[in-house]
Parts: C-alpha cells; structure tokens; sequence
C-alpha cells in the first residue's frame, strides 16, 4: 500500500500506473458517417491493444475511464448500446484477460447498472482475483468527485460509530477509503483525441500524475502510440515539490 505522501522521486523505467481517458469514438465513427456506436465498438480493438500492451511493457496498474457518470445523459439509444457493448466485453473479453494472467477490477457507481451487468461484473472479478501479470481497472459510472465524496461518508460513518475521533482524519485517512486506495498513485495519465481536461476523472489519484495529451482519435490509438506516450514520461523529471537539483541529488 502507498499513501498519497509516500511517492517514489526516482525515475522509473516505466510508469507503475497507467490510466487513459478514452476520448474520440463518436468523433471517429462520425468522420466516417457511421453510428457513434460503431466508433465505440471500434474503439474495443484499442482496448485490447493498449492492454497488451501495456503488459508487455511491465506496467503494473492500468486504469481505463470507460464510462463516467456524466455520460448517462448521453442519448439513450447510445447509452443502451454501450450497456449492451459493456455487458458483452465483461462476457468475452474477460476469458482473454484470465488467460493472460490479468487482473480485472471495476470502480464506480455499480448500484446505477442493470442487475445483469452488476452479475457479470462480480464474476469477472472473482475469475481474475488471483491473477498477477497486471491490474486492469475499468472505471464505469465513476466520477472524481463521487469518489472523494463516498471516501468522506465513510470516515463520517466510522466517526458516528466511534471507530474514529475526527481529530484524526487527514490526508491518509481520506486515501485509504477511495477507491484504489491499495494500488500505487497514477504516474501518468494519458488522453486521447486532442482534448486538454481531466473531466472528473480521479481527481484524487491524478495528483502528481505526468499528463500525455494525443491527438488521435481513440479507435486509432494504439501499440505504437501507447509506447510514445510513455517514451515521452520517461523523458520528463518527476519533481513532487523538489526542486532540480535536489532531485538530481537523490540519484547521485
């Protein structure tokens, strides 16, 4: 476990955690006069390439933003086919993910799914639970700022039931109940097709994150373009507060 003020300042050689707001399916699907459904079907293939890999490459967390919970006031027909799309990834992908020794965990909002997905989500974790060659989070009906909110209703819980003086609640306290709470900080955050904004997208975890903003569109990014973003961080250096030389330092 890492707490929020417990950072590694060397420079890796690879980022530990990994996570990508996948941007530009409706946009792709449009630039070729297609249903934005097809773009996000499209968009799956990047899933499986980036996913790979991102495990070739020895990254140890690697978190999607599939589905936020903005996006629900999306059209309902696109909504519906997403739910459709989410439901059958969670059915056959999974098999892939399990074969390859690859961990699936999914944060968010579950209540706000059908029971069927909610179902198939608890099986795909329970098949992968023991599995170690990467972490796969798929972020689904999450929102940054849900996460702080549910980590805070949690320590007022405990404080009502006596388990926590609120004297003691600090940035530590506050870490350990959101979600990803167990798994490294993000290092670097990738987003695709040109857009320069976080949208909501674990605010808490992105703190010191390295941030890689692509202009490709998301169905059209993939191997070569993961390895560039993360060429790209391995170029950069990681200060947290220090200044140059005090990290320089360090590394003598």
């Amino acid at each position: 476990m890492t707490s929020p003020q417990s950072f590694d300042t060397r420079r890796l050689v690879v980022p530990r955690h990994v996570a990508i707001i996948m941007d530009g399916n409706n946009r792709w699907a449009k630039a070729r006069g297609l249903a934005g459904v097809r773009g996000h079907q499209a968009g799956v293939n990047s899933v499986r390439a980036v996913i790979q890999r991102a495990a070739e490459r020895g990254v140890e967390t690697l978190t999607l933003f599939a589905f936020s919970s903005e996006n629900w006031k999306r059209p309902a027909a696109e909504v519906s086919a997403l739910m459709e799309l989410f439901l059958f990834a969670l059915k056959r992908e999974v098999r892939k993910l399990h074969r390859n020794g690859i961990r699936l965990t999914v944060i968010g909002e579950r209540s706000g799914f059908s029971e069927q997905i909610q179902k198939q989500i608890a099986r795909a974790e329970a098949l992968t639970a023991n599995n170690r060659a990467m972490h796969l989070v798929v972020a689904a009906n999450y929102g940054g700022r849900w996460d702080i909110a549910q980590a805070a209703r949690r320590l007022a819980e405990r404080v009502d039931a006596g388990e926590l003086d609120s004297c003691d609640i600090d940035e530590h306290s506050l870490h350990e109940e959101t979600c990803l709470a167990q798994e490294s900080p993000v290092d670097l955050c990738i987003r695709t097709s040109g857009e320069q904004r976080i949208s909501n997208f674990m605010l808490w975890q992105l703190a010191y994150a390295e941030f890689y903003f692509s202009p490709l569109l998301w169905p059209d990014f993939g191997a070569q373009a993961f390895d560039q973003a993360v060429d790209a961080y391995l170029h950069r250096q990681r200060r947290f507060g220090m200044t140059h030389e005090q990290i320089e330092s360090q590394g003598a």
